[in-house]
């Protein structure tokens, strides 16, 4: 039998990366002459990639943004990202005891997020986890993000996986959207960046923390 594949999100599900995207973004906004906007607002805005980070930054101020203009701002907004990426972000709690279990259960593991690529890469080498991963999604990875389900299916099949033995995790409406079109299960975590309790948006299970993520993927998979 195939082994099964958990594909992760990232941000707000393996990570706690508000801090240094929202700085990113600050440092966006203070260059165009707009006011930074706190962390907290991270629940809202993160989610759908950079370029959509910074166009909802502009919109918080009122301010639009031509997409040439985006473009350009977005090649600041990676340059700073990429340049301070681990400042302030570290794993959730129980993230690295879960991958070690998972690896010597034979589970294959992949990360599909709407962070591009590269910066993903850098990421979990920086928190030196990239290698508990067969494979890590960006969102220019396939060319399209989540909630389009290609790029999900394009990692489970990159990792060697098959999508009828395979489970994602998330923290957004945008994962359980993107794992529902793909037809696989989904655990949320009730700990991410949401602006809606992830009860409300329909995961097969939820958890609180990582510890509980095994048992949940046994059953799952059991079904």
């Amino acid at each position: 039998m195939t082994a099964p594949t958990i594909v992760y999100d990232l941000d707000g599900t393996l990570a706690d990366t508000a801090g240094d995207l929202m700085a990113a973004l600050n440092a966006i906004l203070l260059h165009e002459g707009l006011a930074p906007l706190p962390v907290k607002n991270a629940r809202s805005m993160l989610g759908a990639g950079g370029r959509a980070l910074i166009e909802r930054g502009f919109a918080a101020a009122g301010r639009e943004l031509p997409p040439k203009k985006l473009e350009a701002l977005f090649g600041d907004f990676l340059a700073h990202y990429n340049a301070h990426i681990a400042d302030h972000t570290e794993l959730y709690p129980g993230v690295e005891t879960a991958l070690a279990a998972f690896a010597r259960d034979g589970w294959r593991q992949a990360v599909c997020t709407n962070k591009m690529e590269g910066s993903a890469r850098l990421l979990m080498e920086t928190l030196g986890v990239a290698d508990r991963f067969d494979f890590i999604c960006g969102q220019d990875t396939f060319g399209v993000g989540k909630p389009d389900p290609k790029p999900l299916l394009g990692t489970i099949a990159a990792s060697g996986g098959i999508r009828s033995r395979a489970v994602m995790v998330g923290d957004s409406d945008t994962d359980i959207k993107t794992a529902r079109a793909a037809g696989l299960p989904v655990i949320a975590v009730d700990f991410g960046y949401t602006d809606v309790p992830v009860a409300q948006l329909g995961p097969d299970r939820i958890i609180s923390h990582f510890d509980e993520l095994a048992t949940v993927c046994a059953a799952l998979m059991a079904n």
